[in-house]
């Protein structure tokens, strides 16, 4: 018997997928023992209300701590990252060199925030990234300061919604984005062009296809202006870099696995993949570090950052991971995520990538309450709705059932409607200059 047989399971993330799956781990009969360790030294905590409500000061970062839902009787490692793993071994190793061993392992360590680069002048005082709840917690206490104008670098959610929620506060806001809308990775530029009316509406500088060579700062090391790369200055002593994320994995370089900066590939059981593309049958992943191949989008690997995905995979993992080799269930989640932002609630269901069409089949795109539908090659494959979410659940259904594009014709309340091209900017090469990464 090996080191590991009694070291029962260990789950690497303390995060909403991690706390799920350690539930549905007990939920599904697992009654061994139990380890969760997390680099930050606060339980699981939920992150949607972070650019929300904590930036707003209407939630104090430590009301989002997520409730348990079963007992886990677990060891809590928290406060000391992961920073490897041996496999043969099954030993995990932490920042403050403990060597954890394990039976089985479950990876939920997330996305991290991009930063800006040091090089770059990022190490300058007031620029800050906003990811984790102490990035919230630090944030909130600088805008509560007033600062005299606020620049957000990265027009995506996060980005989006941290303009909206300083304009609530009556802060002065600068929004730089290197695409020609807000939002136009996900959502296409025609769509996106509805969030940039509302940018402006709300007194938001918004400067499309900008980009942002470095900051400047005064003698005391505080940052005072952003140099963009048209030559044009901007002013700011606050700064927020929302520039995507990367995955998690950096404690896994060494370890065998096939996990890079854009997650941990796994089969379709959520079993991590070594780097020969074996599957590791002790070793799953679940949420936004996983990056697996989805039935619904023709097996095409895909590393999702919402909210229900890491409920749903991290419960679906944990079945696996207790359930016999012969016995693995396929992982087919669709995709959903919602925003609040300018006054409109934003819900979408299903990947837009790679649509060649579009369509508002619901409400109208002057009223700034309508649902769209996208399509790829004659099938719906996403739905996105701005106040109009009574037929969403339908669309998603249609999306699951590959429907063709658009799916549902002559509702009691559509109108006739028209296809379009999404206008997605084309791909290019991403730097911590020109490319913000959109959920």
């Amino acid at each position: 018997m090996s080191a590991a047989a009694d070291a029962g399971i260990v789950v690497v993330g303390a995060s909403l997928a991690g706390l799920r799956g350690a539930e549905a781990l007990r939920r599904n009969g697992y009654a061994g023992r139990l380890t969760l360790i997390g680099d930050e030294p606060h339980r699981p905590y939920d992150r949607p209300p972070l650019s929300k409500h904590v930036l707003s000061g209407e939630l104090a970062p430590d009301a989002t701590e997520l409730p348990l839902l079963v007992a886990l009787d677990a060891d809590w490692r928290l406060g000391h990252a992961a920073v490897g793993l041996d496999r043969v071994a099954r030993t995990i190793r932490l920042a403050d060199g403990a060597v954890l061993a394990y039976d089985r392992l479950l990876i939920t360590t997330g996305a991290q925030a991009r930063p800006w680069p040091a090089a770059s002048s990022g190490a300058l005082a007031n620029i800050f990234t906003l990811r984790g709840r102490d990035d919230a917690a630090h944030l909130r206490a600088a805008l509560a300061r007033g600062p005299r104008r606020v620049l957000i670098v990265g027009a995506g959610l996060i980005g989006c919604e941290a303009a909206s929620c300083c304009r609530d506060l009556g802060l002065p806001v600068t929004l730089l984005d290197p695409n020609p809308t807000p939002l136009a990775r996900s959502l296409g530029t025609w769509i996106g062009g509805v969030i940039a009316e509302c940018l402006k509406d709300s007194g938001v500088a918004f400067h499309p296809s900008a980009r942002v060579l470095r900051f400047e700062g005064d003698a005391s090391g505080r940052v005072v202006r952003a140099d963009l790369a048209d030559g044009r200055t901007i002013e700011a002593d606050l700064v927020i870099v929302a520039l995507g994320a990367t995955r998690a994995t950096d404690w896994l370089r060494d370890a065998g696995l096939m996990a890079d900066a854009g997650g941990v590939t796994c089969d379709g059981a959520c079993r991590v993949l070594a780097a020969d593309g074996t599957t590791c049958p002790d070793i799953y992943a679940a949420g936004d570090v996983a990056r697996w191949p989805n039935p619904l989008y023709g097996g095409r690997l895909v590393s999702v950052e919402h909210w229900g995905n890491a409920v749903a995979q991290g419960a679906h993992a944990a079945r696996n991971m207790v359930a016999p080799a012969e016995d693995q269930h396929g992982y087919d989640h669709l995709p959903a995520f919602w925003s609040s932002q300018f006054g409109i609630n934003i819900k979408a269901v299903g990947l837009s990538e790679g649509a060649d069409s579009v369509a508002i089949v619901q409400g109208s795109r002057a009223s700034r309450r309508f649902l769209a539908v996208y399509g790829r090659a004659g099938r719906s494959i996403a739905a996105v709705s701005f106040d109009q979410a009574r037929w969403l659940p339908a669309y998603a259904e249609a999306i699951m059932a590959g429907s063709p594009y658009p799916p549902i014709r002559d509702a009691s309340d559509q109108g006739r409607f028209a296809t379009r091209e999404p206008g997605f900017p084309p791909p290019r090469a991403a730097s911590h200059a020109d490319e913000a990464r959109h959920v």
